[in-house]
This record gives structure tokens, C-alpha cells and sequence, in this order.
């Protein structure tokens, strides 16, 4: 069996860009890797996701429950494992996922403020997804910890995933939501055991190559 890697983030911390160089370096010195995207917008398995993120199913986050919009990003994530890469893995590959079943953990779980509630979702969503599901879980988990207002700058310059036009998704455009998820994102990692990595040093975002080297050394004592 081969080894799934995941990077983790709030909203434009980075996560693509660093997955990209943590491909490149991984191949550089020999490891046999797949990436993958989530959600796979390229794939009809991410509509629901498109509706959902493109307000069709309400202008706010909360419109949706997190039980439901969990449904529609791991019903995507399943399309993409029985499709494109389950068998990457069972011959032993590394599989790198830019956000994975850990999104649902951030993004939907920071719609529940009472404690005991939220620890209730994030034990349905690893029994759905993990049991229920079958997907493999992550052997490591890379948190970026990008804080709010450095993301918001970030946002500001890429465009959106979905239809790659300037509009912000329903995720992106609500700043109180963002400082939920960023807030939960810490709360998930703890309880998870992430391997945390810090993006702002002396009020600076680092730069990527600095970033991605100690992704590099973080990854290679799980490989």
C-alpha cells in the first residue's frame, strides 16, 4: 500500500501552490507520486459542489448544513478514488491531495459553534467518509497556517476555481466564515494531530520556497 499525503488549509493559504512544489521536489529525488485536486472540478462527480460554493443553494455557508454540504465534497472525493487513483495506491505510489476529507473537518465543522455538536460531526464525517465510504485516510496531514488577513490579500489575486472568473465563492466572500473555519482549522489540527505549518514569520507571509522545504522534510519522515 502507498502513501496518501494531504495538504490542508483555510481559503487561499497556499495549498495548490505548495502541493505542486512538495510533486515536483518528491519526483526530484526519486519517489513515484500522483497528485490530485479536491474538489475535481474537472469531473461531473464535483456538480453538487459547484452549486452549493456557487450560492444555488443559498447566498451563506449556513444556508447549507454541514451534514448535507459534507455529503456533496465527499461523494466528489469517492468518483475521483475509484476512478483516478486507488490503484496508485494499491501499487505503492505516494498520492498527494490538495484538501481531502479534512476540508469537510475545517469548512462544515466551523458551522457549529457548541463543542460537544461539532466533536459529533467530525466523528460522522471520519465514519462516512473512512467506514462508510471506504476511503484510505491520510498517513499525514500538512496544515498551512495562513491567518485570515494574509488570505484575504492572497484571495484577492487568484481567480475563482470553479468558472475562473474574480467572483469569490460563498465561502470565500463571507469574512466572519473564513475567521470561523481559521479558527476551527486550529481545533481539527489539535485534535487530529496535523503537522502544523506556519506561513507568517515577523508579520511577512514566508516565501514558497521556504515553506515548501519544510514541507519537504516533514513529508519525507513519513515516506
Amino acid at each position: 500500500m502507498g502513501k496518501l499525503l494531504v495538504i490542508e488549509g483555510v481559503d487561499s493559504s497556499g495549498k495548490a501552490t505548495q502541493a505542486k512544489k512538495l510533486l515536483e521536489n518528491l519526483k526530484s529525488i526519486g519517489y513515484d507520486v500522483q497528485s490530485v485536486e479536491f474538489p475535481d472540478y474537472k469531473s461531473n462527480s464535483s456538480a453538487l459542489v459547484k452549486m452549493y460554493l456557487g450560492g444555488e443553494f443559498g447566498k451563506n455557508a449556513e444556508d447549507v448544513n454541514p451534514y448535507s454540504a459534507s455529503a456533496f465534497f465527499a461523494v466528489d472525493r469517492v468518483a475521483s478514488y475509484l476512478t483516478n487513483w486507488k490503484k496508485s495506491l494499491d501499487d505503492g505510489k505516494i498520492v498527494l491531495a490538495d484538501r481531502y476529507t479534512t476540508s469537510n473537518f475545517i469548512h462544515q465543522a466551523a458551522k457549529i459553534s457548541d463543542k460537544a455538536e461539532k466533536d459529533k460531526f467530525l466523528d460522522w464525517v471520519s465514519d462516512f467518509e473512512y467506514n462508510k465510504l471506504g476511503l484510505p485516510k491520510p498517513d499525514l496531514t500538512i496544515f498551512l497556517d495562513m491567518p485570515v488577513p494574509y488570505a484575504k490579500i492572497l484571495m484577492a489575486n487568484r481567480p475563482n476555481k470553479i468558472n475562473n472568473s474574480q467572483t469569490l465563492d460563498i465561502h470565500e466572500s463571507d469574512t466572519e466564515y473564513l475567521n470561523h473555519s481559521y479558527q476551527n482549522a486550529h481545533y481539527v489540527a489539535d485534535k487530529f494531530g496535523w503537522h502544523k505549518i506556519l506561513c507568517v514569520k515577523d508579520e511577512k507571509v514566508r516565501s514558497i520556497d521556504d515553506i515548501a522545504g519544510e514541507i519537504l522534510d516533514t513529508a519525507k519522515e513519513v515516506l
